[in-house]
């Protein structure tokens, strides 16, 4: 599996001509830099969207590994050439030879530093949280879990910095057996017309699953629930852009990464997790 390319906005307001670039890939002393950086977290211009408010709190409630304050997308064009911050910014991201144009959220943790271009800045962690124009009720209340997962992430590649690579992720689906000993929390809306019920699922997957609703996967989030895993699904939610679907699988308590693929969008492969991703959790 390839990590694909990463285009960012060349300042940080995400509605402007965006360049593209791959992921820049931290070395050992970058890793080692962050874990000394104050990490500021880049809030939103739109004072309509709730991302403001709710990545506050669940600062407050997740982030243990730096100190952390907030800042505008104004100051952030100024600070992220200080290497003794680090930040945690939503970005929007298009792909390198991508004919389509489909654009999604991705949540990026970088460190600062003098870098002439945004996308120069050495990424510790960068999540998709959804398709650009999905509403952010689809991904507001999984906030809390991708940053736990991403504190997690840093202090994993800082004691391995072997498994830095641009295909990172890779690491995370040797994960794929312990699946089976959880139960899988699935949103009927997110899966294939091929495996869209109980039914169609029992075919090809013989472990505990259960249809819920994001208030069922918040509940489990919440309750930091050990025996929840559950599917983080980002696609173009009904849309015809032959774009990308990505499907993670993430620990309610532990936030780990269990499984992390993405397709093509395609009448054969639609935008959902499909039977074969099912099977290949049962390999």
């Amino acid at each position: 599996m390839k990590i694909p390319q990463i285009a960012l906005s060349v300042s940080l307001l995400f509605t402007v001509l965006t360049s593209y670039a791959q992921s820049v890939i931290p070395s050992r002393q970058d890793i080692a830099a962050f874990f000394t950086t104050k990490t500021l977290v880049v809030l939103e211009d739109n004072p309509l969207m709730e991302y403001n408010p709710i990545i506050k709190k669940v600062m407050e409630q997740e982030w243990k590994i730096t100190e952390y304050d907030f800042i505008s997308n104004k100051d952030f064009d100024k600070k992220r050439l200080d290497p003794q911050y680090s930040f945690i910014y939503m970005s929007r991201v298009t792909f390198e030879n991508d004919k389509t144009d489909a654009e999604y959220r991705f949540l990026q943790l970088s460190l600062g530093g003098d870098y002439y271009r945004l996308n120069e800045m050495p990424d510790i962690a960068s999540v998709p949280l959804a398709f650009y124009d999905v509403e952010e009720d689809r991904y507001a209340y999984k906030l809390a879990i991708i940053l736990r997962f991403m504190q997690n992430h840093a202090k994993l590649i800082r004691e391995h910095p072997e498994i830095v690579s641009t295909n990172v992720f890779k690491h995370y689906n040797e994960n794929i057996q312990e699946i089976k000993d959880k139960t899988f929390y699935v949103l009927k809306e997110e899966l294939g017309p091929d495996v869209n019920t109980e039914a169609k699922i029992k075919k090809v997957y013989p472990y505990k699953f259960k249809l819920v609703t994001a208030e069922d996967v918040e509940q489990a989030i919440k309750d930091n629930d050990p025996n929840v895993v559950f599917l983080h699904k980002v696609g173009p939610e009904g849309t015809k852009i032959d774009a990308r679907c990505y499907n993670v699988i993430i620990g309610a308590a532990d936030a780990k990464f269990y499984y992390f693929d993405y397709h093509k969008i395609s009448d054969k492969n639609p935008d959902g997790f499909l039977s074969s991703d099912f099977k290949k959790l049962v390999k």
